[in-house]
């Protein structure tokens, strides 16, 4: 049985424990709030884009581009977002086992976005072409980079599609890992309740009816939106992912903090059974003490 001490140490111990997990509780409640918002509101603007990408391929006279057929290229380029930082629960793992479930087929190039990224794909030995560390919050010109390599990449030829790998956010509980194709064009699933349209079956849907006016013209405008389009979906799959880890970190270390708590009380009570168990002790001995010199 541990001595008072020892308990006493282990009860200090925690509390410490406690007071680190709650303030890092606090900080991660605070940038989840402004991720959940930044996340939020670039969906509107994404999917506004989406309805005039739909609008401008019915418009244009020549609405054949690249981006919306598979490159000449027989591998897989698969762009990885993940945290820079751990305690954030099974985030990361969840992410990762979504990805390695997939069964990608033939040759598949990695790029990376966080250092949990990195350090995973690193230790199962995949081939890594490139990493771009992203600063919190994220700023859609410190993206730019990685969009124009990846589209760069897949004009030239060296890949047939490129997908992200990424976390939904749905709500402050629930994250899903998610494994969306960027290129060729495709409809993509965002925010978990909202679906894009599909570019290429534009002319069934009711957005490409809308009375747009573009200039100088429909063709030209098409050909300038498709790369903006694919940065811009790229962005708000990093906020999607920014808000699931910022969730998740918040959530974990709540959790830590109650376990804490939790653990404080058993060894309270479990502190003062060994107290009354010595003092019941002694009392016996002076009793027993007493009753032999009588």
């Amino acid at each position: 049985m541990p001595s008072t001490r020892d308990i006493r140490r282990r009860i200090k111990s925690v509390k410490s424990t406690a007071q680190i997990t709650k303030a890092m509780q606090l900080v991660a409640a605070a940038k989840m709030k402004k991720a959940q918002d930044q996340a939020t509101n670039g969906r509107a603007y994404a999917e506004t884009m989406n309805k005039i990408l739909v609008a401008l391929k019915e418009a244009a006279e020549d609405a054949a581009h690249p981006y919306f057929d598979e490159g000449k290229g027989s591998k897989t380029l698969v762009l990885v977002i993940a945290s820079d930082k751990g305690l954030c629960g099974a985030l990361n793992t969840n992410l990762f086992k979504k990805l390695l479930a997939s069964k990608l087929e033939g040759d598949v190039d990695y790029l990376t976005i966080g250092r949990k990224a990195t350090q995973t794909l690193g230790r199962l030995r995949k081939n890594i072409v490139a990493d771009f560390p992203i600063k919190d919050p994220a700023k859609f010109t410190d993206l730019r980079a990685a969009g124009n390599f990846i589209q760069e990449r897949f004009r030239s030829g060296e890949y047939k599609k490129v997908l992200v790998a990424f976390n939904n956010f749905i709500n402050t509980v629930t994250v899903v890992p998610t494994l969306e194709q960027l290129l060729p064009v495709d409809k993509v699933q965002l925010g978990g309740k909202r679906s894009y349209e599909d570019p290429k079956t534009a002319d069934v849907h009711a957005a490409s009816k809308l009375d747009y006016t573009f200039e100088p013209s429909a063709n030209a405008v098409f050909e300038g939106i498709l790369p903006q389009y694919v940065n811009n979906t790229l962005f708000q799959m990093l906020l999607e992912a920014r808000a699931s880890e910022h969730s998740s970190r918040m959530v974990a270390m709540k959790n830590a903090t109650d376990n804490a708590k939790q653990m404080l009380k058993d060894l309270t009570l479990e502190y003062n059974k060994v107290r009354q168990a010595a003092i019941t002790s002694e009392l016996l001995e002076i009793t027993t003490a007493k009753l032999a010199l009588e």
